[in-house]
């Protein structure tokens, strides 16, 4: 059993699953490209729905994990600390993006619909936590309206992409999604697609091993369930995105990049569902903290600062970042200090 290795073997486990984890990633966020590509699905929408799921997974595995162990915290916390740690990765991003803001130079309406999906889908769980403790077969109805939210906000985002009504104004500084060369485009999505399911079953592993590492740790120093899963468990399993964001940037795909972050978070909401459902004693809602609640409020209000930022553009100079990247990092400097103050 993981659980009962010793202390320096069980932090070296931890990290060859955090370090197996971002590799897959890594060669994850090429094969996306890709198959965006050839698929003609369009950076924005394939960063949001395959290579946001797919560097999801280990994070969903050790929420649902923690939520069959019983320690609602743990689950609820690690979700939406994920959520609050990935939108900063996008202020990171931002900062090694020399040319421009980010966010002015990826300009896209689906990704400014995903941000909008984002808000709603992290709104739902504020409404349940604040309403009657209540649950049918251990599941809150709550759990059930973010997940139809999830699927109709998907076939919502597929619209704005595929047939737009607006059109961002084009500056010298916006990156606009270009597919591969015509002789490229039309070669077979197949391949590429299986290399990458196996990348995402070693994500899906190591996220197991993650779980099992922050669950010993809970147990063994007493650490708050709240701490260990929105600062060290949810930052780890988010390294994939921050990974796949920062090369996303370098390949100049920032459609991808933004459209993954915005899409992964989106995704990550469904690990509250996943958790409602495997957590047996009762709704996952009214199970945890003050302190998860302030985590699943950072997240919404670090969202709302990055649509705002994505609607304004702020035109910044070269090697400066936008606002909403300062207040970004401002917004979750504070949360880590409310998290450990109360810890």
């Amino acid at each position: 059993m993981i659980a009962n290795l010793p202390l320096p073997l069980l932090l070296l486990v931890f990290i060859l699953a955090a370090a197996a984890v971002v590799v897959s990633s890594i060669k994850a966020t090429g094969l996306a490209d890709v198959i965006a590509d050839r698929t003609r699905m369009g950076e924005a929408l394939a960063g949001g729905l395959i290579l946001g799921a797919a560097t999801s997974l280990a994070g969903v595995v050790v929420s649902v994990d923690a939520a069959i162990s019983g320690d609602a915290s743990f689950a609820f916390s690690n979700s939406v600390g994920g959520i609050a740690a990935q939108t900063l990765f996008l202020a990171l991003a931002d900062i090694i993006h020399r040319k421009a803001n980010l966010e002015h130079a990826a300009a896209e309406p689906a990704n400014l619909f995903q941000a909008v999906m984002l808000i709603v889908l992290l709104s739902i769980p504020l409404c349940a936590m604040a309403g009657p403790d209540m649950a049918y077969f251990g599941v809150h109805p709550a759990s059930i309206l973010m997940f139809l939210a999830y699927l109709g906000g998907v076939k919502l985002t597929q619209t704005v992409s595929e047939q737009p009504m607006w059109r961002p104004v084009q500056t010298r500084d916006t990156r606009t999604d270009e597919p591969e060369d015509d002789d490229e485009k039309d070669r077979s999505a197949l391949r590429p697609a299986l290399i990458f399911l196996a990348l995402v079953a070693v994500m899906g592993l190591g996220g197991y091993v993650i779980s099992q590492v922050g669950g010993s740790l809970i147990t063994r120093f007493g650490l708050a369930s709240s701490l260990v899963g929105a600062v060290i468990t949810a930052v780890v399993t988010s390294l994939p995105e921050l990974v796949t964001t920062l090369t996303a940037v370098k390949r100049g795909a920032l459609q991808l990049a933004v459209g993954g972050i915005i899409g992964g978070n989106t995704f990550d909401t469904l690990f509250l569902v996943a958790s409602d459902v495997s957590y047996r004693d009762g709704s996952l809602f009214h199970a945890v903290s003050g302190t998860d609640l302030y985590w699943l409020a950072t997240g919404l209000l670090m969202t709302a600062v990055l649509l705002g930022g994505l609607i304004l553009r702020q035109r910044a100079g070269p090697g400066r970042i936008g606002i909403e990247s300062v207040l970004m990092i401002l917004i979750y400097c504070t949360a880590l200090a409310v998290q450990f103050t109360a810890a």
